[in-house]
């Protein structure tokens, strides 16, 4: 016989004492928000350095350079989305599926003067069938053949996310970031972390009984049933 526990949960208080407890919080929320400026306001007086405007990625029109890949805008967001050469839609990277897939609504950079733009580390014709499988409408490019350029020797994780700027006929790169560095690609992170339960991650300080279901450092953490999560609502779209 299955029993099913109730999980532990915040005790009960008054209206007055909860209300106390948040605006507590919010000190704290705040001076976090303040930070994340300043951190901010120091990523745009970084250096750059510059890069081949000329390194040939191929688009659905074949091969284009790099500077094509900006559609005319000054600024270029790009994320490597790593590929799993000869593996079925089942086994391709589930962290590239969670976080390159909650990119959606690109016309807000766009007002902005930036492009977004997923460089796919696999061919073209084989990745972009991926793209069209998750119902995802980004710009999509293969890096297959240009990644090692565009990437150069600086040590960076398989999947980075990399900030370029053009002038005229010059492109540099101004900002570079992965693992954690990821995580406003993802507003899910950010919601679940408004929670009572946050991520359920076995990382995170939670108090004692609370669910923590998924090990950081697994596959697992953004896979159900052995797929990448997201894949399961196209594949129940498609009798």
């Amino acid at each position: 016989m299955n029993i099913e526990t109730t999980p532990p949960a915040p005790s009960v208080v008054d209206d007055a004492t909860y209300q106390a407890e948040l605006d507590a919080l919010r000190v704290r929320e705040k001076a976090h928000t303040h930070e994340g400026d300043s951190i901010a306001a120091a990523r745009r007086r970084l250096p750059m350095v510059e890069v081949d405007p000329t390194i040939t990625l191929v688009g659905a029109n074949g091969p284009v350079p790099l500077l094509a890949v900006f559609e005319g805008r000054s600024q270029l967001i790009a994320y490597f989305h790593m590929w799993h050469t000869d593996q079925p839609v089942a086994e391709q990277c589930e962290g590239c599926t969670f976080f390159n897939g909650q990119v959606r609504e690109l016309s807000y950079l766009h007002s902005r003067d930036v492009t977004y733009a997923t460089l796919c580390q696999g061919p073209y014709d084989v990745s972009v069938g991926y793209r069209d499988f998750m119902g995802w409408d980004v710009p999509w490019y293969s890096a297959q053949d240009s990644a090692d350029a565009l990437l150069g020797d600086r040590p960076r994780s398989p999947a980075p996310l990399i900030c370029y700027l053009r002038q005229d006929d010059r492109v540099f790169e101004t900002f570079w970031t992965s693992g954690r560095g990821l995580e406003p690609m993802a507003p899910t992170y950010g919601l679940l972390d408004m929670t009572t339960y946050g991520r359920q991650e076995s990382w995170e300080d939670s108090p004692a009984g609370w669910p923590q279901r998924w090990e950081r450092r697994t596959r697992d953490i953004m896979r159900t049933d052995g797929r990448p999560t997201a894949q399961w609502s196209r594949l129940r779209s498609h009798p």
